[in-house]
């Protein structure tokens, strides 16, 4: 049973350092026909239930600069970015950012993802990331992963791992 707990353990921390060590900004114009999640492509097609019951879909966005972030109750790194994304969406959202979370499937859950949510203060929209939907957005590498899509639904920016707030601000207000 010891053994378990320790492969269990270790493929937590690896998947956590990953995604820490993984960082890959980038910033460029449209592609035409770039591959889901790479920079230049489309934001996706999407309806699923929110956490909360409500519908969240792709029509929700349009028009709007949105953050979309795959995280996860076990991440330590999620944990720390989610509370900044939720100061960007009450500073910038009246004026067209929209930020929304999909809880990742890669592990078990440490807690239940509402309770996480409104104990690190997250108030944007959340649901479930399933195989489907990752795969619309070009699969996972790592966990947290934030992408930042602008007005026209083209993705600008990808960050695989942890990044301060600050750094998606300055990203959000050249797109506003």
């Amino acid at each position: 049973m010891m053994a378990k707990k320790r492969v269990l353990w270790i493929g937590v921390m690896l998947v956590a350092l990953a995604g820490c060590r993984s960082k890959s900004p980038a910033h460029s114009r449209a592609r035409p026909g770039a591959p889901a999640g790479e920079i230049g492509s489309r934001l996706p097609e999407f309806s699923v239930k929110g956490l909360r019951g409500r519908r969240i879909s792709t029509a929700d966005f349009r028009g709007k600069v949105v953050l979309v972030d795959f995280w996860a109750t076990w991440c330590q790194p999620c944990e720390k970015e989610m509370p900044g994304y939720q100061k960007l969406a009450q500073t910038y959202g009246p004026r067209g950012f929209a930020v929304v979370g999909f809880k990742s499937g890669m592990m078990m859950d440490t807690e239940d993802p509402l309770h996480f949510a409104a104990r690190v203060g997250v108030r944007y929209p959340l649901a479930v990331a399933t195989d489907a939907l990752v795969g619309k957005f070009g699969g996972l590498k790592g966990l947290p992963t934030t992408l930042i899509y602008d007005r026209q639904g083209i993705l600008r920016t990808k960050i695989i791992g942890f990044e301060y707030a600050s750094t998606f601000e300055r990203d959000v207000k050249r797109l506003l």
